[in-house]
C-alpha cells in the first residue's frame, strides 16, 4: 500500500523497517515465545543442577545400605560357633547383602569375615568416609560411564561399632542398575515439575508484563500508520508500575504528536488560502495606490499632510503580500538595518492607529517616553510592524473592555519608553489594560496559541517575536502592577 502511495506522489519507495512484534505478521519470534523457551530452559538447569547432587547422594546411600548389610551378616558371621558358617549360610548371608567379601578392622587387626569367589582384581576404590560433595559427584556420573563389569571397593564407617571402619567388594553392575532407574524417576518428575513450573513462570509473566508489552508495541505501530486518528491514541490501563506510567508517557506523547499533525494540516491549509488571498489584495492595494498618488496631486493642506503616510502604508502592504506569494510562506527577509529616530516612528504608529483616541470605541491615551533624538539601528519597516502589531493588541484588548464595563481615559493608555545602556536599545510598550491570560502567558509568542484577547489568531506577537529575533535582539514579557508590558532588547 505504501509503495503504491509513494509511486502515485513521484517518489521512491522506501522500504519500511520498523520492527513490528510477534503475531503482526511477521514470523518473528516474539516476546512470549521467547520467555517460554527461556522459562523451560532456566527450569531444566535448575532440574539438572539438583539431579546431579540427588545422584550423589542415591549412591552414597545405596553403598552405604550395603554396607550395613555387610555388617550385619558380618556380625552373624562371628556369632556362629567357632566363627565358621556353613558354607551356603555364608552364601545366602553375602547373597542378601550384595556383595562379594567383608572385612572389619578393630585397633590393629584387619579381619576378613565373609567371602565368595573373589575377582582376580579391584578394579576402583573408594572411602566415604573421606569423600567431599564435588568427588561424590564426579564417582558416580563416572557409574553410568563405566563398564558393568567393574567391581569395587567401599570403604565406611561401621554403624554399630563392630570396628573401625567395614570394608567390602561388590559388582558395580547393580549399583548402575539402580542408578539408571532412580535418574529415570528424576529425569520424568523432572519434566513434570518443568512443565507446571515453566507454565506457571510463563502464564504469570505473560499477563504482567508481556501481554501489556505487546498491547503498548501493537498500539505504536497502529498509531505509526496514521498518526492523526486521534482514536488510535492509546488508553491508560490504570496501573501504578512502570508499565502504567509508559502508557501515561505514551498517551501524552502521542496526543500532543496528534495534535502537532493536525496544527500542521491547518497551517498548510491556511497558508495556501492565505497566498490566494494576498494574490487578489496585492491587486486591491496596487488599485489603491493608484487613487493614493491621486490624492497627492490635490493642493489640500490636509491632503497633502496625510497622502505620503497613506502612500508609505500601501507600500509597505504591497511588498509585504509581494514576499508572500514569492516564497509561499511568510518567510521574513534579513533585516536591512539603517540608524534612524524612534520618535516620528512611533508617531506614525500613533496616527495609523488613531491615537490618542477620546472618542469612538473609547478612550485610550497615548504616551512616547523618550528624548527626541534617540536613535536605534534597525530595519525600519519591520521595526514598524514588531511595534505597530504590540500596540494593535492593546488597543484592541482595551477597546473590548470599554464596550464591556467603561472606562475613563486615565484608566487606559499606552506607554512607550525607550533608552539605552551597554551597547544596547530597550523599548517598553506598557498599556493598562487587563493583562495577557494564564494561558496566553503559556504560549507567548506562538502563533495560533498565544493570543492575548478573545478570538485573536496570536499571530501578531508571534511576528513580532520572529522579526526581533532576526535583528539578534530579543521580546519578553514583563512584571507589570496593571495590563501587560513588553520590553524590546536591540543592539545598537
Amino acid at each position: 500500500m505504501r509503495v503504491q502511495e509513494d509511486k502515485k506522489q513521484g517518489g521512491v519507495a522506501k522500504p519500511d523497517h520498523r520492527a513490528k512484534p510477534f503475531g503482526l505478521g511477521t514470523g518473528r519470534f516474539g516476546l512470549s515465545a521467547k520467555l517460554l523457551i527461556l522459562t523451560i530452559l532456566f527450569v531444566m538447569i535448575a532440574e539438572v543442577l539438583i539431579f546431579l547432587p540427588s545422584v550423589a547422594n542415591f549412591r552414597q546411600s545405596w553403598l552405604m545400605e550395603r554396607l550395613s548389610a555387610a555388617q550385619i551378616a558380618s556380625l552373624a558371621a562371628e556369632a556362629a560357633p567357632g566363627g565358621q558358617l556353613p558354607a551356603m549360610l555364608r552364601e545366602e548371608l553375602l547373597k542378601s547383602a550384595m556383595v562379594r567379601a567383608v572385612a572389619l578392622k578393630r585397633g590393629e587387626e584387619r579381619r576378613l569375615i565373609l567371602q565368595t569367589d573373589m575377582p582376580t582384581g579391584i578394579d576402583s576404590h573408594y572411602d566415604l568416609r573421606k569423600a567431599s560433595s564435588p568427588q561424590l559427584v564426579l564417582d558416580a556420573l563416572a557409574v553410568f560411564g563405566g563398564d558393568e563389569k567393574r567391581v569395587i571397593r567401599v570403604i565406611g564407617q561401621p554403624d554399630f561399632g563392630a570396628g573401625e571402619f567395614v570394608e567390602i567388594v561388590i559388582s558395580e553392575a547393580p549399583l548402575k542398575a539402580a542408578m539408571i532407574g532412580f535418574a529415570l524417576n528424576i529425569l520424568g518428575l523432572s519434566i513434570i515439575i518443568s512443565i507446571i513450573t515453566a507454565a506457571l513462570v510463563y502464564l504469570s509473566l505473560n499477563w504482567l508484563l508481556i501481554q501489556p508489552m505487546m498491547n503498548i508495541t501493537h498500539n505504536m505501530v497502529r498509531f505509526g500508520e496514521n498518526p492523526e486518528d486521534k482514536s488510535r491514541i492509546i488508553e491508560p490501563t490504570g496501573r501504578t508500575d512502570e508499565l502504567g506510567v509508559a502508557e501515561n508517557e505514551l498517551a501524552a506523547m502521542q496526543g500532543e504528536l496528534s495534535h502537532l499533525l493536525a496544527q500542521k494540516n491547518h497551517l498548510a491549509a491556511l497558508g495556501l488560502a492565505v497566498s490566494k488571498i494576498n494574490h487578489d489584495l496585492r491587486n486591491m492595494l496596487a488599485n489603491a495606490q493608484l487613487i493614493s498618488d491621486r490624492f497627492g496631486a490635490l493642493k489640500e493642506p490636509t491632503v497633502q499632510r496625510f497622502a505620503p503616510k497613506l502612500i508609505n502604508s500601501l507600500d509597505r502592504a504591497i511588498d509585504l503580500c509581494t514576499q508572500t506569494l514569492k516564497y509561499g510562506r511568510a518567510q521574513e527577509q534579513p533585516p536591512e538595518r539603517t540608524v534612524f529616530e524612534l520618535l516620528p516612528l512611533l508617531n506614525d504608529i500613533a496616527e495609523g492607529l488613531g491615537l490618542p483616541r477620546t472618542n469612538g470605541d473609547g478612550p485610550i491615551g497615548w504616551k512616547a517616553d523618550l528624548d527626541s533624538d534617540f536613535k536605534v539601528n534597525a530595519d525600519r519597516d519591520q521595526l514598524f510592524r514588531i511595534l505597530s502589531n504590540i500596540c494593535r493588541n492593546a488597543v484592541q484588548v482595551m477597546t473590548s473592555v470599554y464596550r464591556e464595563k467603561g472606562a475613563t481615559v486615565e484608566d487606559q493608555e499606552i506607554t512607550v519608553r525607550a533608552w539605552s545602556a551597554d551597547d544596547l536599545a530597550f523599548i517598553d510598550i506598557s498599556d493598562t489594560g487587563p493583562g495577557l491570560s494564564k494561558q496566553a502567558k503559556e504560549h507567548l509568542f506562538e502563533a495560533f496559541q498565544g493570543s492575548a484577547r478573545t478570538g485573536g489568531t496570536g499571530l501578531g506577537l508571534a511576528i513580532a517575536a520572529e522579526l526581533i529575533r532576526a535583528h539578534g535582539g530579543d521580546i519578553e514579557l514583563r512584571p507589570s502592577a496593571k495590563g501587560a508590558t513588553f520590553r524590546l532588547t536591540l543592539p545598537l
